[in-house]
């Protein structure tokens, strides 16, 4: 079990959600949260919250110099946890090019700034917990996933790179692989979602994963048995059930 008693973890998307959750169960298992979102207002409201100390720190992913300011202020770090996430639905028929980069450099090349501001100085110190937050939607294509289902695919072969390459070291790599969470984002979905989770359960379900040493974690866990068996299905099979 990982003991987060006085341990300095960033959480990058803290704001709300899934990632708000997520502070109240590390700020209760002792952490020093670090809360960064877009919004600085949003953070305070959510560290007031919180039983534990917490510090405020608005940026904004999509911007490589307000992470490195962000992340000289920081200074080290035990954990990282990315949250950060944009998402509409959208089919390729309506393509929408402002929403599809942005989707991809919120979801995927923020993540990528990060890492650069953290990866390294963990490092150099051998120590340190990167957890990424990918989803179901990136173990294949799906249909209206345009923008959001590529880039979670990106994150989470990007958490399992970083874990081939770190597993014999002091810096552990998780990947967690939420199903839906109700939230603002998923608000926009006009369709039936299966198994729809508060976000306090999916921080709950994080967090247990978290305390592990396994790399991986994809819940609601029957629910995620049908993406994860659905990577292992011939194309034409795949495409015909899914699309």
């Amino acid at each position: 079990m990982r003991d987060f008693a006085g341990k300095r973890y960033w959480l990058i998307g803290a704001s709300e959600g899934l990632g708000a959750a997520l502070a109240a169960e590390l700020a209760r298992a002792g952490a020093h949260l670090i809360l960064s979102a877009r919004s600085g207002d949003r953070l305070r409201e959510v560290a007031a919250t919180l039983p534990g100390p917490a510090d405020i720190l608005p940026l904004d992913v999509a911007d490589r110099d307000s992470i490195a300011s962000a992340a000289a202020r920081a200074g080290p770090v035990d954990g990282m946890v990315y949250l950060a996430g944009l998402y509409w639905p959208m089919r390729a028929q309506e393509w929408n090019a402002e929403q599809a980069e942005a989707m991809a450099d919120v979801n995927f090349t923020g993540l990528v700034r990060m890492l650069g501001a953290v990866v390294p100085e963990m490092v150099a110190l051998d120590r340190g917990h990167i957890v990424v937050i990918g989803s179901l939607a990136g173990f294949r294509g799906l249909p209206g996933a345009i923008g959001y289902g590529a880039a979670k695919a990106g994150t989470m072969s990007l958490a399992e790179s970083l874990h081939a390459d770190l597993k014999d070291t002091g810096i552990a790599v998780q990947l967690a692989n939420p199903g839906f969470i109700r939230t603002r984002l998923t608000a926009k979905n006009d369709f039936n979602m299966p198994f729809l989770m508060e976000p306090e359960a999916a921080a709950r379900a994080v967090f247990r994963h978290m305390r592990t040493r396994r790399f991986a974690t994809s819940f609601p866990r029957p629910f995620s048995w049908i993406f994860r068996l659905g990577a292992l299905l011939p194309d034409a099979l795949y495409f015909r059930l899914f699309a």
